[in-house]
């Protein structure tokens, strides 16, 4: 897959935190002071911390040590712990013109740019030294928060404190080089250098200035490297160091800048975050995983850091955990395009464009948005089913970036939906011709094949061929799209030919292992999986494979599972063994087992939302209400963007009956998610459970105030008054929902509340002007026949059949049917209309069984038992079959053969859903 996020954005988002180390030591605190002062003095900032920390265990009141511990860690990368010591000197009344500076310092580090401005923009200091230091990180803080009138006074302030303050000195070059003066900039820069060679913050800044002078690129890595050495544990100097070295893809110098820091800040966030970004760079998808869970770890709630963590489960395809990501960045910070934007994409690729579009709503209110951002949008609209709102993005997508493929191809992919195919399709072919990558060619081909245009499809596949030369891909859809034109043996070859390009091309040996099982080969397809394993024991998809080979073998829950856990054994930190094995002890319904494997699975893997719902599932399987409660309640913690943990919430608590709870959890999904009708349908049920029918009513018209021309809310609404045999109520709510929308659902409940409140006539009326106004339309009349059929109106059914038959004459559903109620009003026609049907779909139980039972009632009983013999020998387990074969014998006078029958089923009791009439039927006997 694509990266999704470049090297460059990512780093840019790098944070300067850290921990910082502990020690002890045997002197008294002020010799130890002494001590810790002199080291700090020598720059060797983590003896000094060891120092301190042995003088407070021996006296913790003691706010100076408190004071230098805070800058001693600050030096060490430990912004946390300093801001921590910092706080406590305050506590212990140690001067604030000596605390207040370097507490400010300890919060810029963190990026705690709110909080800082908040408590301390309106702080005066008496000393001119202290206030110069103190709005100097004001002005950063305040610069970083886009206030750039704000940060420009406290510049001022600071330099009114001290005009020779060297670090206002280089914010204001640093303000001149943005506006592009660096000639400028640069020169105070290295006026500030001539008076002091030491300052470390200067080299840095003179770095940035030179920067994007390429032919500068040795003096700004030189620049930074001093910044280094005069200051080890300068992380932002590191940083920049990293950030040069990743974007020219100096990975190994990179590899050794990380190990560098590593050893000045072992336990920082610079540390854990290059570190993530060396492994992304290197597509090392796992490692950038575990160096990612330690970044978080340091810093929780960094927008930053999370969106980092959700682009390396995006490029996993972890779609799940990349949107829990994402949305725990989005809350932090709203106004994020690009999280928002990421979000969105997690969203379209798990297919829940609804939840997309909610995303990214902002951007429809933003006629300035970038071209990925236009493109995301696009795609958002294409996925909903409106092309032309979806073309209207890519076109402004093209227009801001016209040479950009793949928005050139996702607009060709919106005329295709539209409907002008011609059009869209010479657009992608050219596309497709010109591009040099293949997103455009695979578009293409997808095009041809979902409009089954095999051929075109295979010379497009020829072209992708011509572009990755040596590739398994493109042979490897020849042989599915060769499969789909039913040429078993050029498909193979093609599977083949792709596995000769690479062996371990997974997709080609499943798509051939497929093709073994077609041809009931099941021994090849499992020696395709063993030989995969032979070169990669651990590859879990093989292992799953065989365990699924291992299902539709017949094989035992038993020895399925242990091919299962195989899988987990050989890979414990990968999720889908471990979710294959909970989800196969919950499909034999082995509760206690499958809480067992969740719970392992969520200890391995805490940060799986997917383990995690798998586990609350299973508790409540099991009957563990309060665990099951418990889980997914930390499951919508894992994903506070998610309406699915408290739709499992609610369902568990409605087992609970904890009604008031479950609405509670309803309506925190609908928050998350407002067009959630199953939400809103068990809130209804909820209330009226509770007797409750204004409140099932006020929810109701929620749903049609929210979505006017949606029928849902109508029917909800209809269906309490009928439910409450108010049918002229619900005559008038399903009347006015028609009025707004056309559905069908609608017009059905209408007929029935006519037909219930006796008004037959308004009923034939209703028929007649649907059936005008939807001459076409089936679905309306198949309702009511089935409505008729179950009240046993066997001519009204028979009318509504017929009308449907008339207008699809090849309709098998309508003609079976129509056989089944043409029979039972005794009418000539009934078999040919059954044996019709049944040519159309050919061994259809259900169909063979309607012409068993018209026979019966012709009283043919050879007849009847012969179809009816040929229904249970194709479907021997289905029960109402096997009732219908012992009425069948009643009816031509074998009660004895009725009764084996029946007594047989009488053992299923309360199991079988026709168990009453089966008691009765015996006592008729």
């Amino acid at each position: 897959m694509a990266t999704v996020f470049s090297i460059g954005r990512m780093i840019a988002m790098v944070l300067a935190l850290g921990l910082g180390l502990a020690g002890c030591g045997g002197d008294n605190p002020e010799a130890l002071l002494a001590s810790a002062r002199d080291y700090l003095a020598k720059n060797d900032p983590k003896a000094a911390v060891i120092q301190l920390k042995n003088a407070l265990q021996k006296n913790p009141e003691m706010s100076e040590v408190r004071l230098l511990l805070g800058q001693a860690l600050l030096r060490t990368g430990d912004a946390v712990g300093a801001e921590t010591e910092f706080r406590k000197a305050l506590a212990l009344k140690h001067s604030a013109e000596l605390v207040v500076p370097s507490l400010a310092q300890a919060l810029l580090e963190q990026r705690q740019f709110k909080k800082l401005a908040d408590e301390f923009a309106s702080t005066e200091l008496t000393q001119p030294a202290a206030q110069a230091d103190l709005k100097t990180s004001i002005a950063k803080a305040q610069r970083a928060l886009g206030k750039t009138e704000l940060a420009r006074n406290a510049l001022q302030t600071a330099l009114a404190a001290d005009p020779e303050y060297g670090p206002a000195l280089l914010i204001q070059a640093r303000q001149i080089a943005e506006e592009r003066d660096f000639d400028r900039a640069l020169g105070l820069v290295e006026a500030l250098l001539v008076k002091n060679p030491g300052f470390a913050d200067a080299w840095k800044l003179k770095g940035d200035i030179l920067l994007p002078d390429r032919k500068k690129a040795d003096i700004v890595m030189a620049s930074y490297r001093k910044a280094v050495e005069l200051r080890p544990a300068y992380l932002e100097a590191h940083a920049a160091i990293l950030t040069a070295l990743l974007q020219n893809g100096s990975l190994d110098e990179a590899t050794k800048q990380v190990a560098l820091v590593k050893q000045v800040a072992p336990n920082s966030l610079t540390a854990a975050f290059f570190e993530t970004m060396l492994a992304y760079a290197r597509k090392d998808l796992k490692r950038a995983r575990e160096a990612a869970v330690q970044m978080i770890k340091l810093a929780p709630n960094s927008s930053a850091t999370l969106q980092i963590a959700g682009v390396i489960e995006l490029e996993l395809n972890s779609l799940i955990q990349a949107e829990t990501f994402f949305g725990k960045s989005l809350a932090v910070d709203p106004e994020a395009a690009n999280t928002r934007r990421l979000l969105a994409m997690v969203h379209l690729r798990s297919g829940q464009p609804e939840k997309a579009l909610a995303t990214i709503q902002p951007f429809l209110k933003n006629d300035k948005l970038d071209a990925t951002s236009n493109a995301v949008v696009g795609e958002v609209f294409l996925q909903l089913g409106d092309p032309r709102r979806a073309e209207e993005y890519f076109t402004r997508a093209s227009k801001l970036e016209p040479k950009n493929e793949k928005i050139r191809t996702n607009r060709a992919l919106t005329l295709i939906a539209s409907g002008r195919d011609q059009v869209g399709l010479a657009e992608l072919q050219d596309v497709a011709v010109t591009e040099t990558g293949t997103i455009a060619t695979m578009a293409l081909i997808s095009a041809h094949l979902q409009r089954k245009e095999y051929d075109k499809a295979l010379k497009a596949i020829d072209v992708l061929e011509k572009k990755q030369p040596g590739k398994p891909l493109a042979s490897n859809l020849r042989g599915r799209t060769l499969l789909d034109k039913k040429d078993l043996v050029g498909a193979r070859k093609s599977f083949e030919q792709s596995l000769a390009n690479d062996p371990m091309f997974f997709a080609s040996i499943a798509s051939l292992a497929s093709m073994d099982m077609a041809e009931k080969k099941p021994d090849d397809a499992r020696k395709r999986f063993e030989a995969v394993l032979e070169k990669d024991p651990k590859n879990v998809q093989a292992l799953l494979s065989i365990a699924e080979l291992k299902t539709r073998a017949g094989g035992t829950k038993e020895d399925v599972a242990a091919l299962i856990t195989k899988a987990v054994n050989a890979n414990p930190a990968e999720v889908a063994p471990r979710a294959t094995l909970v989800e196969h002890h919950l499909r034999y319904k082995d509760f206690k087992l499958a809480v067992a494997a969740a719970q392992d699975g969520v200890g391995r893997l805490p940060e799986s939302a997917e383990l995690l719902e798998l586990l609350g599932r299973a508790q409540q399987g099991d009957g563990d209400t309060n665990q099951a409660i418990a889980t997914f309640n930390k499951l919508a913690l894992l994903q506070p963007g998610s309406h699915t943990p408290f739709m499992r919430l609610a369902d568990v608590q409605l087992i609970a009956k904890d009604n008031t709870a479950a609405a509670q959890s309803l309506q925190k999904a609908i928050a998350i998610k407002p067009d959630l009708i199953e939400a809103y349908r068990v809130l209804i049920n909820i209330a009226i459970t509770a007797r409750n029918y204004d409140e099932a009513i006020r929810v109701a018209r929620s749903v049609q105030k929210r979505s006017p021309k949606d029928p849902i809310g109508y029917q909800f609404e209809g269906d309490i008054a009928a439910q409450r045999k108010k049918w002229d109520a619900a005559v008038e709510v399903y009347r006015e929902g028609l009025k707004q929308t056309s559905g069908v659902g609608l017009a059905l409940r209408l007929h029935n509340a006519l037909v219930s409140s006796g008004k037959a006539a308004d009923a034939d009326k209703l028929v007649a002007s649907w059936s005008k106004d939807n001459p076409k339309d089936t679905a309306f009349r198949m309702a009511l026949g089935d409505a008729a059929t179950s009240r046993l109106d066997f001519a009204a059914a028979e009318k509504n059949y017929l009308a449907i038959v008339q207008i699809e004459p090849g309709n098998p559903v309508a003609l079976n049917n129509l056989a089944w109620a043409t029979g039972k009003l005794g009418k000539d026609g009934a078999v040919a209309y059954a044996e019709k049907a049944m040519a159309l779909v050919p061994n259809q139980p259900a169909f063979m069984d309607t012409l068993a039972g018209i026979y019966s009632d012709k009283n043919d009983y050879n007849k009847a038992l012969e179809w009816q013999t040929k229904v249970l020998a194709i479907a021997p387990q289905n029960s109402l079959f096997r009732l219908n074969l012992a009425k069948i014998h009643l009816k031509g006078g074998k009660k004895d053969l009725a009764r084996k029958e029946l007594e047989e089923l009488a053992k299923l009791g309360t199991k079988f859903g026709a168990h009453a009439e089966v008691a009765t039927l015996l006592q008729g006997l």
